[in-house]
């Protein structure tokens, strides 16, 4: 048999499995349409974070190789998207513009069949949310070099918004133009990238001017249109704005993690891997926070993360922010916040989600 009939017939074989595999994404859809009418008959919300993780969790344990999880979860995360727009179109608003490292989140996280709306700072994305203008925001909340992202904290306290799902996504910066590297004499972003990719401006750049931008993608947008200008950013921006990438990762520490809260009008069911979001002031006394935190190490809790941002309201008063592993509807967690309420002079639960992957 020649090489080329046998190329052939493996061919007519991928073709008649894609056949198969379409006709059974589509009676999956259909079974997706009646699961959209269910829950709207009860008023259900069509997000649900603790049913994605199972979800992609089962896909895991039946995934046999060639393929690796990554590939399989990707088209499943794309496959509930297109359920989101069956069952109902979600909006989605993140803090923009297009092609931030928020919207990548954002679209890693909800896939590209639903509506995404940039707004323009983070108390925005909080009131949208809110106000029901959007059905989910996606904010910043943590970075694994420049640490917590203090606007998302204060706007926790003022608002009723609830977290029900995290993202965790790896940071990488690229340098993109529409003109070869010799002839780059500018380049733009904000003024922290340029501190996270230090080492390669040093070594690489040093006779190219830095030039601090609003945001990255504003930076690639001077990029676009000023001639001799490159920009540091996503790749995302790299195909909103036509640019190439010149340079790959070009960032410092190659591990740079972002960590972002999908934020609802509810929070999310169990899901057996889960994290609650606190927040809460003590008064001002020796061993206040001491007193809180024992609590939840008397109840066998671990806590992840621990931040404080001033209360606004009365000098050298704090709100303290802390992640806890375990739900809110956990036996050990109720009465570890029933204990710490004792504590405090005040205490709110921001929220029960799933642990990001």
């Amino acid at each position: 048999m020649a090489e080329s009939d046998s190329l052939d017939q493996l061919r007519i074989k991928i073709d008649q499995f894609d056949e198969q595999i379409v006709e059974l994404l589509n009676s999956r859809a259909r079974v997706v349409v009646e699961i959209g009418k269910i829950k709207q008959s009860k008023g259900t919300q069509i997000y649900a974070p603790d049913r994605e993780k199972a979800v992609l969790e089962k896909v895991r344990k039946l995934n046999r190789g060639p393929l690796p999880d990554r590939c399989l979860e990707a088209v499943y995360r794309e496959l509930m998207s297109g359920s989101f727009a069956l069952e109902k179109p979600l909006r989605i608003g993140f803090l923009g513009p297009e092609g931030s490292f928020s919207h990548a989140a954002s679209v890693a996280k909800f896939g590209s069949s639903v509506d995404y709306v940039p707004l323009s700072a983070i108390p925005a994305v909080f009131e949208e949310v809110v106000r029901g203008h959007v059905d989910y925001g996606l904010v910043p909340v943590e970075n694994s070099i420049g640490g917590g992202i203090v606007d998302t904290l204060d706007a926790f306290l003022s608002s009723s918004a609830k977290i029900c799902a995290e993202v965790l996504l790896t940071v990488h910066h690229n340098l993109l133009a529409n003109v070869p590297w010799e002839k780059v004499e500018k380049i733009y972003s904000k003024a922290e990238v340029f501190s996270q990719c230090r080492n390669w401006l040093s070594a690489t750049a040093k006779d190219r001017h830095a030039i601090p931008a609003e945001s990255t993608t504003a930076a690639a947008q001077i990029a676009r249109n000023e001639p001799a200008s490159a920009a540091i950013g996503s790749k995302q921006a790299a195909e909103l704005y036509g640019l190439h990438i010149l340079f790959e990762n070009i960032e410092d520490n190659p591990d740079n993690m972002t960590r972002f809260f999908v934020i609802g009008r509810e929070g999310a069911r169990r899901s057996g891997d889960d994290k609650t979001a606190i927040m809460f002031t003590t008064a001002h006394k020796p061993g206040a926070l001491a007193e809180v935190l024992d609590v939840f190490k008397e109840n066998g809790i671990n806590l992840t993360d621990i931040e404080k941002r001033p209360s606004r309201k009365v000098n050298w008063e704090y709100y303290f922010f802390i992640d806890a592993q375990g739900h809110a509807d956990d036996a050990a967690m109720k009465t570890a916040v029933e204990q710490a309420r004792k504590h405090c002079l005040q205490l709110t639960m921001l929220g029960s989600y799933p642990r990001g992957d």
